[in-house]
Formats: structure tokens, C-alpha cells, sequence
């Protein structure tokens, strides 16, 4: 993955109310209030660079059947509806923006969310 889908992902992330950049499960992880809404991971055994999400009832299924070669199920959290998003293709960033917003809506106080 490019310095630039990076960079790209960490201002998406970080323009959010209290959005914090961290370690742990992703690398990066970007939090609000503790909680992940989004990472950058790579898939084990395999250098290909992605980002996770949260997303709604049933849009996992239609990003995915849709265009397998930009989104995926990620293992362990796939199963609770996150969606994951290749950083090594042509993504498109705006659609991408609102997929990573909905994802932090989905996790942020409603405080939080208002100032949106």
C-alpha cells in the first residue's frame, strides 16, 4: 500500500468529532470514545493492505456481490456485518468517505454525531 491510500485513509478517519488515531487490532486503528470504527489491516500472510468498517444491516452483502474486487468479509469481525475495502485497487475515495462516516455514526455517541 502507497504512503498516499494511507494518507488518504487517515484524513478520512481523522476529520470526525474526537477521532483518534491508535495501535492495536488495526495499523493503524482509528477510535472515538475507545471504539473502533475503522482500521487499516492486512490480511495474515498476505501484504495486501485494507481498510475495515462497520456498515449497516445488509450492506456488507451488497458491497461485496457487487464488486469483490475492491470489497470483502473480514475474518473475526465480518460476521457482525464489517466490511473490508482493498487499498491496493482503484477505490473510490468518496464512496469509500461515506462507508467510513456511516461506520463512525454507527459507533459514536449521539453527541458526537450531532456535530456532524
Amino acid at each position: 500500500m502507497t504512503d498516499e491510500a494511507l494518507a488518504r485513509l487517515r484524513a478520512i478517519c481523522l476529520r470526525f468529532p474526537e477521532a483518534e488515531e491508535a495501535g492495536g487490532v488495526g495499523n493503524p486503528t482509528f477510535k472515538v470514545r475507545g471504539k473502533i470504527f475503522c482500521m487499516r489491516h492486512s490480511l495474515h500472510k498476505v501484504a495486501r493492505w485494507s481498510a475495515w468498517f462497520k456498515a449497516p444491516e445488509g450492506v456488507q452483502q451488497l458491497l461485496v456481490g457487487d464488486d469483490p474486487q475492491r470489497f470483502f468479509v473480514p475474518p473475526y469481525v465480518g460476521s457482525k456485518g464489517w466490511v473490508g475495502a482493498y487499498l491496493d485497487v482503484a477505490q473510490d475515495w468518496d464512496e469509500l468517505a461515506d462507508l467510513i462516516e456511516e461506520s463512525y455514526r454507527m459507533t459514536a455517541p449521539k453527541r458526537l454525531v450531532a456535530q456532524l
